[in-house]
């Protein structure tokens, strides 16, 4: 099956080509035979070489030579500034601007999508159908926000008749998608720069949901109170199934056990009164619950629940996701993407059952200041849960700096939290800080949305000297 390639979308331009759901639709439109070129910050990076193997071609930096006077179209996200050198070309040049989802949603037509949605555990769960879909030999497309496992692999035209895709809610721009199955994972207050209570949130999680297709499917948590809040908005809506999964009594996918091994869980769930065990290959709860979201969403599209409860093992997790970065001196360093609370606790409390009598060093770097405003003292509570952390500091994206507002603000509630807390303001010493505090058996989570990543390597090298 061949989608066709929408004319806007022929000879695109991609500013910031090399973003995680920037650089999966470009590859997908030069997978389909459209003519792609963009620019990046980071023209010399393993995604931007990704890209250029599939012929698209990447400029390094931003400057209005970079676009080509016939482009069909430049494609922009909520990321990039009004001043951007290209974009002013653009408009010079008369050449429509189309934003990432957008050129998404066009990707999905024709297609039986599924959009997955939710405050945190978007690519994980984007990502387990993936694997799982593919595994089966459905040969789906995908748009994920985060590489599988080589640089480039977040996203994948294919032959089948599903698109898999995250959906995401910050900017409120998931209410562009039309899924056959939407799945809402959690519902929290977040995105503090567009959205001013929880109430927003539900609303636009409403909308999104008032998007799924006559005859389609809702796959809720049930158990998360934002989720089961949206569910109850929705509930009785004409030509739309809703279905709940979670670990309560009245879920319709009900999750009986979930029982650790080491890096690994084992899930037993109850569907349509069949009881079903299978393997989820990353640890804890939060995890396990979305893999039993991905199995929901492919039943609703037809899939025999056995099929994929089997084929959900084949997923050994996502970049980022708890991903095993190496050991060195009998310290193994993990790195994650946790930047809320939740998300935070969630993966420290799965490092947690999985290391049994080890220490838990953290390295956190908090990400954007409106976020450390709003969510500063949560972040601090939840580093509680290791045995030492390291604080940098705030990682601005797309932000100004806030007055006032620094990691001091979480330093503070994590102290007064009882947790043993270093700031650290040069990311270049973190390396140095983390060898004196480890020790043989502990584990290191460098942990955040920001370029805190690149630490695993530094500090594994340091280690090893």
């Amino acid at each position: 099956m061949k989608p066709g390639l929408p004319t806007a979308m022929e000879r695109p331009h991609f500013i910031g080509i090399g973003g995680a759901g920037m650089s999966g639709i470009a590859k997908i439109l030069a997978q389909r035979g459209g003519r792609v070129a963009g620019s990046d910050a980071r023209g010399d990076s393993e995604t931007a070489d990704a890209l250029r193997a599939h012929g698209v071609t990447v400029h390094g930096g931003h400057a209005a030579q970079n676009l080509a006077a016939d482009s069909t179209s430049v494609v922009v996200s909520s990321a990039i500034r009004a001043d951007n050198p290209e974009l002013a070309r653009a408009a010079e040049l008369g050449i429509p601007v189309v934003h990432r989802s957008d050129a998404l949603a066009a990707l999905m037509d024709g297609l039986r999508p599924i959009a997955v949605a939710g405050t945190h555990g978007k690519t994980t769960t984007t990502s387990m159908l993936a694997v799982s879909l593919s595994a089966l030999g459905l040969d789906p497309s995908y748009a994920i926000g985060g590489d599988l496992d080589a640089p480039g692999s977040n996203a994948h035209h294919g032959e089948g008749d599903i698109f898999v895709a995250e959906a995401d809610e910050s900017d409120r721009t998931f209410h562009k998608y039309s899924p056959q199955v939407a799945i809402i994972l959690n519902a929290e207050l977040d995105h503090h720069a567009n959205y001013a209570s929880i109430e927003e949130i539900y609303e636009s999680f409403e909308t999104f949901v008032g998007k799924v297709v006559p005859g389609g499917t809702l796959v809720v948590a049930h158990g998360q109170e934002g989720a089961a809040e949206i569910a109850r908005r929705v509930a009785g809506r004409e030509g739309l199934t809703v279905v709940t999964y979670g670990e309560e009594e009245d879920a319709d996918v009900r999750i009986t056990k979930i029982t650790p091994r080491g890096l690994t869980s084992e899930v037993t769930v109850v569907l349509d009164g069949r009881m079903l065990t299978f393997t989820v290959s990353v640890p804890g709860r939060h995890y396990a619950h979305n893999a039993v979201a991905a199995l929901a969403a492919g039943v609703a599209l037809g899939i025999p629940a056995h099929n994929l409860a089997s084929a959900l093992g084949k997923y050994t997790g996502v970049k980022r996701r708890l991903q095993l970065k190496g050991e060195a001196a009998g310290v193994q360093v993990i790195d994650s993407y946790a930047h809320h609370p939740t998300e935070m606790n969630a993966d420290l409390e799965a490092i947690r059952g999985a290391a049994g009598d080890s220490r838990i060093l953290v390295v956190f770097q908090p990400h954007l200041f409106s976020r450390t405003q709003e969510l500063g003292k949560e972040m601090g509570q939840a580093l509680a849960l290791a045995d030492a952390s390291v604080v940098l500091d705030i990682y601005p994206a797309r932000e100004d700096p806030v007055p006032g507002v620094t990691s001091e603000i979480i330093i503070a509630a994590a102290r007064a939290a009882g947790a043993d807390v270093t700031a650290e303001h040069d990311k270049t010493a973190v390396a140095d800080v983390i060898a004196g505090m480890a020790k043989p058996g502990d584990l290191v989570l460098t942990m955040g949305a920001g370029d805190v990543t690149d630490l695993g390597p530094a500090i594994l090298a340091r280690l090893s000297s």
